[in-house]
């Protein structure tokens, strides 16, 4: 049976719920999805979907840092908006934050998300 590692950092959310911020197994990272939440204070940014897709990227980033990848090591994402209008205004901010990299990626309409936000974001990536 292969090792899970369970992986936390301070530079991204704490888990509200009982699951862990990405599990590490065989070369793998598979990120539990984020929302924008400050990792300082634990609270909800409630702003654009421009703001909120700017900090769910940022803590996705942290977290594939702590679990020893990064974001050219993406292979999969998958985009949970709650207004698929808004998907344009995720996108701009997606696309600045991967370059030139172009992960294979889903992106739906949620009827509702954590905490009601906007956006939240999961991954699959490769170890570095």
């Amino acid at each position: 049976m292969s090792k899970l590692e369970s992986v936390h950092t301070e530079e991204a959310p704490a888990a509200i719920g009982p699951y862990s911020q990405a599990i590490v197994t065989e070369g793998w990272v598979f990120c539990s999805g984020q929302i924008p939440l400050d990792p300082k204070s634990g609270e909800m940014n409630s702003g654009s979907v421009t703001e909120q897709t700017e900090l769910v990227l940022t803590n996705l980033r942290a977290v594939l840092e702590a679990a020893g990848s990064r974001m050219d090591l993406v292979v999969k994402t998958t985009v949970f908006l709650s207004d698929m209008h808004t998907f344009a205004e995720m996108n701009a901010v997606y696309a600045r934050h991967f370059g030139d990299h172009r992960p294979a990626r889903a992106a739906v309409q949620a009827g509702a998300l954590p905490k009601f936000c906007d956006v939240e974001i999961e991954c699959v990536a490769k170890v570095a």
